[in-house]
């Protein structure tokens, strides 16, 4: 293999003709999301290095700090609202969860020296949980059409930890169905936020007839090739199986000695038929969640963990989480495999124990993959109040766990 260097200049290639390939199923993968690809190894060289991480990839807003002040009060709003409303403390945002699994990441033998970084340096099996989710701070019927999260938290990794992190060993992703973030910078994101918190809890009915409107509107965006991540927060998101989507970190990440973005995407044959598929939620407010429970208990699942290494900061930004990484410049390329064996994923009384006792952030993790970003760093206080609320409202304990023995 030729080594990435900045004097290896390749053609541009056509990656649509990787979308198709003989896989462990015994059968075609069929091409998701446009771009295909297990590891470097499978296809040309990129067209263009991936640039190399430091310090100087982020610009420090000055006004940062008032900002993240703002957005822990947005979340103290929400917060007191729910757990008012619910006599317990739920998430500030992914407060509904739709399933939660358990399952193993396989981390792959010979990557090459750009995709060995962090926690992929080293090939290996590591026990993983991943929890689906739908993104508002309240618990609303599924037939509000709003963008799906999942978490997916991988456990015994090594590695300099993350400041507030020390004393884990776990490797936290936090990624939602869709490429791009509602709001370019943090304070974007702490209007979009106390919006939402002025209408938590609150008109319910009119939110169900609101989503119908919206995603309409949104078919006929996506219809013409523009869809909104805006429209979609508001409520115009369709209601799509989950586990037939692709989940995007959205925002970038530290990756070793480069930057990258994250992507998890289905692979399994049950999983990728589900891709695009509807759900019903007409007449059950919970029916995604039936929906995922369902197919876990029938097929379980594989996904594959890809990542999308940063080859332009001009094209490519750190700071605005709106702009989606051009694809045919870097494609997301597979490092690991995340295999979900058959199982219940919803169980009323266990999977809620299991899900009060965790919490989920990106800044759970190692060094090497530091969050970027002014969203990134918004997130890093703004998610420990909500734990530490949540914690201290409910009076239970949240814990890293360190094997999946660990959890209820």
């Amino acid at each position: 293999m030729v080594p990435l260097t900045r004097h290896y200049n390749p053609p541009r290639i056509n990656l649509h003709q990787y979308c198709l390939r003989a896989d462990e199923f015994g059968g075609t993968r069929r091409c998701h999301g446009g771009l295909a690809v297990r590891t470097l190894k499978d296809m040309p060289m990129l067209a263009h290095t991936p640039i190399r991480y430091s310090p100087d990839v982020e610009r420090i807003d000055p006004n940062e700090a008032e900002t993240i002040a703002g957005l822990t009060d947005a979340f103290r709003d929400i917060l007191d609202t729910t757990s008012r409303d619910y006599g317990r403390a739920v998430r500030s945002v992914h407060a509904k969860a739709h399933g939660i699994a358990r399952g193993t990441l396989t981390i792959h033998e010979g990557l090459p020296t750009e995709l060995a970084q962090g926690i992929f340096a080293s090939p290996g099996t590591h026990e993983a949980v991943l929890r689906l989710s739908t993104n508002a701070g309240d618990l609303l019927p599924d037939a509000i059409g709003l963008p799906r999260g999942l978490a997916l938290k991988v456990l015994d990794v090594d590695g300099e930890r993350l400041p507030g992190s020390e004393d884990d060993r776990t490797q936290d992703f936090v990624m939602a169905d869709g490429p791009v973030f509602a709001a370019p910078d943090a304070q974007a994101f702490l209007k979009n936020l106390k919006l939402l918190a002025k209408t938590t809890d609150r008109m319910e009915t009119g939110k169900v007839v609101l989503s119908k409107v919206l995603r309409g509107i949104e078919a006929g965006l996506e219809a013409v090739g523009h869809p909104s991540a805006t429209v979609k927060t508001l409520g115009g998101a369709p209601h799509l199986h989950p586990l037939g989507e692709t989940f995007y970190s959205q925002t970038p990440f530290r990756y070793g000695d480069h930057v990258a973005k994250f992507a998890l995407f289905p692979v399994s044959p049950a999983l990728v038929a589900l891709t695009g598929a509807a759900v019903d939620t007409s007449d059950d407010r919970d029916a995604l969640r039936a929906a995922v429970r369902d197919t876990l208990i029938a097929h379980g699942g594989q996904w594959e963990l890809r990542v999308q290494l940063n080859t332009d900061l001009d094209s490519m930004p750190v700071e605005d989480a709106t702009v989606e990484w051009d694809q045919a410049q870097s494609p997301f390329v597979t490092v690991a495999t995340l295999d979900v064996p058959p199982q219940i994923g919803w169980d009323d009384e266990q999977t809620r124990a299991t899900d009060e006792a965790l919490s989920y952030s990106i800044w759970h993790g190692i060094a090497a993959h530091q969050p970027l970003g002014n969203i990134n760093r918004a997130r890093r206080d703004t998610y420990r109040f909500s734990a530490d609320y949540r914690r201290g409202f409910n009076g239970c304990p949240m814990h890293e766990p360190a094997r999946l023995a660990d959890l209820a």
